[in-house]
């Protein structure tokens, strides 16, 4: 199944454009957590439990994982094989480097890890990209305009009259042969926002920013979906998995999705 058949019919089942991120810091998580063999994945396994049915796809930020070294590969390989097969798993990556390199990084995370989509950086061009486009039940979301503070020092200079993410929104149209490309915009920036959205009409659009970054969530919901409110996909991470360092955080993570989802969906109807 592509990946956008997959995400389609989950926000259908789900009624949901929220996305999970389970960026687990083990230095955040419950203390009574680290008395289990994996801390990282109880968490997890927790957060998923309390969420599935509010959401339409999870992200795991792999730098989380990563800095555990060879233990938190593990937790990450367990939590992505947890996640219910009808959820898309989005791998937070951002890797973008030669193709020989990106080619083990596809296998590595779309053949290893078995994840659905994984966010790429775009800066070094199609050849970087194209080993991940060869997966075509796959998706890449392609970094176009981020919702971090200093994303103006490059992203919105303008190139021959165009800011730089308008020019990638563009190329990224020209490398969806296969259907398999999105994008990532940060919810901080609503206006390119709706620009973004004018240029890739029919693409999947994953939306960080409307947590702890305070992006505007009725205008990314405005601008960010499709024509039949939809291909939005809104995360929030922080906002949600750290909800309480209690016994009761699963619960406490369920009540803010859920707040969350139900606003979303407020302003879908509007």
């Amino acid at each position: 199944m592509k990946f956008i058949e997959k995400l389609k019919k989950i926000s259908q089942k789900n009624n949901s454009l929220l996305c999970v991120g389970l960026d687990t810091d083990i230095k955040k998580i419950p203390l009574f957590l680290h008395k289990e063999d994996d801390p990282v994945f109880s968490f997890n396994k927790k957060i998923i439990d309390s969420t599935s049915d509010l959401v339409c796809a999870y992200k795991p930020n792999i730098a989380f994982y990563e800095a555990l070294e060879e233990k938190g590969w593990e937790s990450l390989k367990k939590t992505t094989d947890y996640i219910p097969t009808d959820i898309p798993v989005i791998l937070d990556a951002k890797r973008g480097d030669i193709g020989n390199t990106a080619k083990m990084y596809a296998i590595a995370f779309f053949e290893k890890l078995k994840v659905d989509a994984v966010t790429l950086n775009p800066y070094l061009g199609e050849d970087a990209i194209n080993p991940f486009l060869e997966y075509d039940d796959k998706l890449s979301f392609i970094l176009c305009l981020t919702s971090n503070k200093s994303a103006d020092d490059f992203q919105l200079r303008k190139i021959d009259g165009k800011p730089l993410y308008q020019l990638v929104a563009e190329k990224v149209l020209e490398w969806n042969k296969k259907q398999n490309c999105g994008l990532v915009v940060g919810a901080t920036y609503p206006e390119q926002l709706k620009k973004i959205r004018e240029i890739v009409p029919n693409l999947p659009i994953l939306i960080p920013g409307v947590g702890a970054q305070e992006g505007d969530l009725e205008s990314t919901v405005k601008f960010g979906t499709d024509k039949d409110g939809n291909l939005a996909i809104i995360n929030s991470s922080r906002g949600i998995i750290y909800a309480s360092v209690n016994e009761d955080f699963a619960d406490a993570a369920r009540e803010k999705a859920k707040k969350l989802k139900d606003t979303i969906n407020l302003f879908r109807k509007k």
